[in-house]
C-alpha cells in the first residue's frame, strides 16, 4: 500500500457524489493529517481493500490525489528501525503539529466580520433569519459571524452552505446550540477542519465533544488533551474520554499511543492496567529510547513481562541507571530486585 496522507477535497460538494457506504465510512475517517499506512488500524479494513477505496475516492474527486513521484529514490529506513516486520509506526514526538493553515486569510475574515457588524447585525433577528436562508456571497460568509443560534440554523438551511462556512461557524460562533446545529450535519461533523476549530472554541459542550470524539483513535484524543491552544475544559474532557477509551479500546491503538508518545501518555493514564494482548505487542519489539524506558519504569501498572523484556535490552545493559529504575519497579522479576539490592 502506497504511503501518503489522503486529504479531503474541500472544493467538492460531497452530496453530489455517489459514494458507497464503505467509501463514505473511509472518507469520514480522513482528517488530512493521518497517513495511509495508519488507516488499516483506524478503519479495520485490509490494506489492499483500503487502497482500492482510496483510488475510487480520488477518481470521484472526494480526496486529493497522492503526490506524483519526484523521480528520486525513496530514502532508506532510519538505522534505528529494529524490525522489518513491525506493523506499528515508529514513535514520533506528540508535539509535532498537524494543524492546517487558516481556512481563510486574515484580511478575508476581517472583511466578512466587518460586513456582518456594519450591514447585517443592525437588522432585527427575524430579518437576519430571512436573509440568511437565501444569502449569497459575501453575505453568506458574513452570516457565519452571527451570534444568534436561530439565525445560524436558518443559514444552515441555505443550500449554498458548504464546508468553508461550517469551519467559519466552528471557529467563531460562541453559542453551544449553534455548534450543536453544525454538527448535526454528518459531513460537517466528520470534517477535519471543522473538528480542528471546534476543539479550540471555548463554547464547545462537553457532551458534543464526547459524541464526536468517542470513536476517534486514542492518539487523536491525546493530541487534544496535550494541546495548550485548546481550552482547559475541553482538554479535561479529552483526558476523561482518553482514560475511558484506553481501558476498553483496541490493543493496537494502545500500543500506538504508548509508542508515539514514548510513554509520556502514561502520566495521564496512571492506575490503568493493560490487557495481555497489549502487553504481548509491547514485548514483541526491541527498544533503544532511554526516555521510553524511563517512562515505563515510572508506570506503576507496567506489566511484569514488559519490565522483564526491557531488562534484556542492550540500552538497559549499557546504562546502569536504567537497569536500577526497572529493578526497583514492583513488577520487576525477583532476581533483578535481588541483584540491585
Amino acid at each position: 500500500m502506497v504511503d501518503w496522507t489522503p486529504k479531503p477535497n474541500l472544493a467538492v460538494d460531497l452530496k453530489r457524489l455517489s459514494l458507497s457506504a464503505e467509501e463514505g465510512f473511509v472518507l469520514s475517517r480522513l482528517d488530512g493529517g493521518t497517513a495511509a499506512s495508519h488507516l488499516p488500524a483506524l478503519t479495520g479494513l485490509p490494506p489492499e481493500r483500503l487502497q482500492a477505496i482510496l483510488d475510487r475516492l480520488v477518481e470521484q474527486g472526494a480526496i486529493q490525489p497522492a503526490p506524483a513521484p519526484s523521480g528520486q529514490r525513496t530514502a532508506p529506513a532510519p538505522a534505528s528501525r529494529d524490525s522489518t516486520e513491525d506493523p506499528l509506526p515508529e514513535p514520533e514526538p506528540p508535539e509535532a503539529s498537524e494543524d492546517e493553515p487558516d481556512d481563510e486569510p486574515p484580511e478575508a475574515l476581517g472583511n466578512f466580520r466587518q460586513l456582518f457588524e456594519t450591514r447585517l447585525h443592525p437588522l432585527n433577528e427575524n430579518e437576519r433569519k430571512a436573509r440568511a436562508h437565501l444569502a449569497e456571497e459575501p453575505e453568506l460568509s458574513a452570516f457565519c459571524f452571527d451570534p444568534v443560534p436561530a439565525v445560524l440554523k436558518a443559514l444552515l438551511d441555505n443550500p449554498r452552505v458548504g464546508l468553508a462556512h461550517a469551519r467559519l461557524i466552528a471557529r467563531h460562533h460562541r453559542h453551544p446550540a449553534g455548534l450543536e446545529a453544525i454538527c448535526a450535519r454528518a459531513a460537517f461533523a466528520a470534517d477535519g477542519g471543522v473538528r480542528r476549530w471546534l476543539v479550540r472554541n471555548p463554547q464547545l459542550p462537553g457532551g458534543l465533544f464526547r459524541r464526536l470524539w468517542s470513536a476517534r483513535r486514542l492518539m487523536e484524543l491525546h493530541k487534544v488533551m496535550a494541546d495548550r491552544d485548546i481550552p482547559e475544559s475541553t482538554r479535561r474532557t479529552a483526558r476523561e474520554l482518553l482514560r475511558h477509551r484506553f481501558s476498553k479500546g483496541p490493543s493496537e491503538e494502545k500500543v500506538e499511543l504508548i509508542l508515539h508518545t514514548e510513554g509520556r501518555c502514561l502520566l495521564s493514564l496512571s492506575g490503568l492496567p493493560v490487557d495481555g494482548k497489549t502487553a504481548a505487542l509491547l514485548c514483541g519489539r526491541p527498544y533503544r529510547s532511554p526516555l521510553f524506558i524511563q517512562n515505563i519504569a515510572r508506570w506503576s501498572a507496567a506489566p511484569p513481562a514488559l519490565i522483564a523484556h526491557l531488562l534484556k535490552q542492550d540500552a538497559v545493559k549499557r546504562q546502569p541507571q536504567l537497569r536500577m529504575l526497572l529493578a526497583r519497579h514492583p513488577n520487576a522479576p525477583a532476581d533483578a530486585r535481588k541483584t540491585e539490592g
